[in-house]
């Protein structure tokens, strides 16, 4: 199976409430990023790894990695304005590979098992999307109010999310729309089916402080 990862990290820290961009920010002693690739690499060494980062960020994640002596191979794309842009600029760099995994650089406790298990799903059905259950209860604001729905109807995406290549690069050749808000809701805009493929509660984004806490916290376990 020839495959290829595609890691977008365009954050900033404007919800982290830092200067630092969140993909930068240090978790045990090693920025967020990093633990996200180290995932990868483990998996699969031979997987060429994309990182997408806006243009303004490169030259920090090349003093980073300097500092950190941090050397494992990937290329580094310069992303766009939105993720959309960033995700369809990466998939230039991508070349000979039957399957694309895209994830999110702020995703650094994704476990290998995770990532296989999304890799088998893909290869049954062609596109995969791993999800975890709602625990809470859920409402739909409606004009006027709102309304309770069944939380069994609905679930949590995470990524990796895992494409056959040609699905993916056929995708990205659309206009971009307001409707998308993970690769899987272009690929599936695109008319490919998305399989769903159990995710994890520990493979969380850091989005905040607490986040960052949580996963500095699971990583002790």
């Amino acid at each position: 199976m020839k495959r290829s990862v595609i890691i977008v990290a365009g954050g900033s820290g404007q919800r982290m409430g830092t200067k630092i961009p969140k993909q930068f920010l240090l978790l045990a002693g090693m920025p967020v990023l990093m633990h996200a690739i180290r995932r990868f690499h483990a998996f699969d060494p031979a997987m060429p790894l994309i990182v997408a980062l806006p243009p303004a960020h490169i030259p920090t994640w090349t003093q980073l990695c300097a500092e950190h002596c941090f050397t494992i191979a990937h290329t580094v794309t310069a992303g766009g304005g939105t993720r959309f842009e960033s995700v369809k600029k990466a998939l230039d760099a991508v070349h000979d590979t039957e399957w694309i995994a895209v994830h999110d650089g702020v995703r650094p406790l994704v476990s290998p098992t995770l990532i296989a298990r999304c890799f088998e799903t893909a290869a049954l059905h062609g596109a995969a999307a791993p999800v975890v259950p709602l625990a809470d209860s859920v409402r739909m604001r409606e004009a006027g109010g709102s309304r309770s729905v069944l939380r069994d109807n609905y679930c949590i995406v995470q990524t990796p999310q895992i494409f056959r290549a040609e699905w993916l690069k056929h995708a990205y050749r659309t206009p971009f729309s307001t409707a998308f808000t993970d690769d899987a809701s272009v690929v599936e805009a695109a008319g490919y089916p998305i399989a769903l493929s159990e995710g994890s509660r520990e493979n969380i984004k850091i989005t905040d402080a607490l986040d960052l806490k949580i996963a500095e916290q699971l990583l002790m376990w």
